[in-house]
């Protein structure tokens, strides 16, 4: 890939320009995954039921054909591991197939494939053992990624071997969730999935959850396990991870608590990026902290319909910090705004867009961008309330209508970001 931008744009030839998903929140029917079981327990934390989501397990080639027509030539999406691996060591031809003709469509309709084999989601089983605080569970997540890299490689050539392990410690600032295994005790969710696994609910360690200290050196070491195993297999894949990192803020006497938040959640995270061919990098707004925490946003700022900041700054931030702290090409792998307001959202893809484009003019490789989400989909423990996506969702009739949004980034796509300049 070149990285001369040209006059009209910063953007260089071949920038990929594409939206994003993740298997659990659009496909439907994930019933093996330990989300799915989350969300039934008694008194959950969940607000609903993933239910049929957007069916995009059986819609997958009408969608990939609509992102394509807005101009856009990349797609990225998760594999669903409960699916390929269904039982330990048992793996489902038939989900292998599925995923080799999701590959197909894309090829099909001009989409550079960019997989992640695991956002979030985890079978059952894997949880029953301890999950993401198990030392096995490095060498359980390589067997897998191996067997996919085997079945499917030849068809894409950019991996992320997972998505945010990093978005735990995050949400645990903001109270959602527990940073060490003992605080999960008494929790309804984790004490009724316990319950259901045959364990008890300090172990229940998911990975969009688990803030410890034990998930982050299990994280690390199934990410090079990861690595590892789809280069034995396809040593010209392109591998990375995606991360969850913030643009922080201090407000009056919130710096010290910047700075461990940026080492906690950004910097030691990017550092293991070391020696990875890429590195995605995923924001949606800047995070304001004070000596207690978050702090509310402040009288003025521009919000979006549930009063959140709306910061689209945050991704030329979050890029910068990236390259200064480790030299690796970066892919926005997902950028986004939540808002039932698509102008709010059409003026944020032009403002964020436009900072991803001066930070590749300062000579930072940034190699593609991923807008959060091709659809309305399932917000985990939010359910379908949130609206990322830049088509809606009819989920009675699965009636797929794109915004004016969608539009508007398949031009920015299309003149390679040219119009931005207009």
């Amino acid at each position: 890939m070149t990285t001369t931008p040209s006059p009209a744009t910063p953007f260089p030839a071949g920038f990929l320009w594409g939206t994003a998903t993740a298997a659990h929140q659009v496909e439907g029917g994930n019933t093996n995954n330990d989300v799915w079981l989350y969300e039934h327990v008694p008194n959950t934390m969940y607000a609903e039921s993933s239910g049929d989501a957007c069916d995009h397990f059986t819609r997958y080639r009408q969608d990939i054909a609509l992102l394509a027509s807005l101009g856009l030539n990349a797609y990225r999406f998760s594999l669903e591991w409960s699916r390929i691996e269904p039982a330990p060591g048992e793996f489902s031809a038939a989900a292998i197939e599925h995923y080799r003709d999701m590959l197909r469509a894309c090829h099909e309709h001009g989409l550079t494939p960019i997989v992640t084999y695991h956002h979030f989601t985890s079978p059952a089983w894997l949880i029953a053992r301890g999950g993401w605080e198990d030392a096995g569970t490095p060498e359980l997540f390589a067997r897998y990624c191996r067997r996919v890299t085997a079945e499917l490689g030849d068809l894409f050539d950019i991996a992320c071997t997972m998505n945010e392990p990093n978005l735990a410690i995050l949400l645990c600032e903001m109270g959602l969730c527990e940073d060490t295994p003992a605080q999960r005790l008494g929790n309804p969710t984790w004490e009724g999935a316990a319950r259901a696994l045959g364990t008890t609910a300090d172990r229940i360690a998911g990975f969009q959850l688990s803030a410890t200290s034990e998930a982050f050196e299990v994280k690390v070491a199934a990410h090079r396990a990861a690595r590892r195993a789809i280069k034995e297999v396809k040593p010209t894949m392109r591998v990375g991870w995606t991360l969850a990192n913030s643009d922080f803020h201090a407000a009056p006497g919130g710096e010290e608590r910047v700075a461990q938040m940026n080492e906690e959640n950004n910097l030691r995270y990017l550092r293991v990026s070391e020696g990875d061919d890429f590195v995605g990098l995923q924001t949606y707004n800047r995070t304001v902290l004070g000596p207690d925490g978050p702090v509310p946003p402040a009288a003025g700022a521009v919000v979006n319909p549930a009063g959140e900041e709306i910061w689209p700054w945050a991704i030329g931030a979050v890029v910068r910090q990236a390259w200064d702290t480790v030299k690796v090409p970066i892919i926005v792998t997902e950028n986004g705004l939540n808002t039932d307001d698509d102008t709010q959202r059409v003026d944020f893809l032009r403002t964020a867009i436009t900072e991803v484009g001066a930070a590749i003019a300062d000579g930072i490789p940034v190699e593609g961008y991923m807008c959060w989400s091709a659809m309305d989909n399932f917000e985990w423990i939010f359910g379908y309330g949130p609206k990322f996506g830049i088509i809606a969702v009819d989920r009675t009739s699965q009636e797929r209508l794109p915004k004016p949004s969608a539009y508007t980034f398949g031009e920015i796509a299309q003149t390679n970001g040219a119009c931005l300049r207009a």
